[in-house]
């Protein structure tokens, strides 16, 4: 593992992880395992898989404590808006994680570096590594140093419910249709990506994908929003 990683890491976030080797899966992406198969390397898809499920907790149990006046429709979309990929992804960056994940050479010059989906899974890859090196307390308290307080700066508010604003936008001058359509799903169970089509009386209107068909229809409407005035 890069020692200039492992530094940045002890300074900024006083992590000094145990078991470098489970750092080191976290920042292997499966194009950099496929182009070295001889050193029978593990990608970082199981690692994410974990990462995911202890965020998810996390994220609600500090919600849930946080906001005690909040129902749980509004607690579910402001988690959402927190864990979703493009979030996530600025997460990443904001750490420097997009510096040292390796990557396949095909991956590397398709932009996989800047890709937010790609960049939603390492972070996620981070948090099981270090669920699994040091447990809970520390992935809570990394998320505490780095999360937080975004969600106290309101940094979230406005983006809980891109689906609501939508609708606010489109019916401004009367009902139309608003229709969301699953267009493709790939990958395995436990790693799903769902793709979604939003349409305006049967006019496409904006594209999306999420982890599952709800954050995708969210991220569809938020990319609609860009173009519908």
């Amino acid at each position: 593992m890069d020692s200039q990683f492992l530094e940045e890491l002890k300074d900024t976030f006083s992590i000094v992880f145990r078991d470098v080797s489970l750092l080191e899966t976290a920042f292997t992406h499966s194009s950099y395992v496929n182009e070295h198969r001889q050193l029978k390397l593990s990608d970082n898809e199981r690692l994410e898989f974990l990462g995911d499920a202890v965020l998810e907790l996390i994220i609600s149990e500090y919600l849930f404590a946080r906001y005690p006046d909040y129902p749980e429709g509004k607690l579910s979309k402001l988690r959402s808006s927190i864990v979703r990929e493009e979030s996530l992804s600025k997460f990443a960056v904001e750490c420097h994680f997009d510096k040292y994940i390796q990557l396949g050479k095909g991956e590397e010059n398709s932009g996989g570096r800047t890709r937010p989906s790609l960049l939603c899974d390492l972070f996620e890859a981070f948090l099981g590594a270090l669920l699994m090196d040091q447990g809970l307390e520390a992935v809570r308290k990394f998320v505490k140093q780095v999360m937080y307080p975004k969600v106290e700066s309101g940094a979230f508010d406005h983006e809980m419910d891109f689906k609501t604003r939508l609708q606010e936008v489109l019916q401004r001058h009367g009902d139309v249709k608003i229709e969301y359509r699953l267009v493709n799903e790939v990958g395995p169970a436990h790693e799903r990506e769902f793709f979604m089509e939003v349409y305006s009386d049967n006019a496409k209107i904006g594209a999306g994908s999420g982890k599952s068909k709800k954050l995708a229809e969210q991220a569809a409407a938020e990319n609609a929003l860009g173009f519908v005035k």
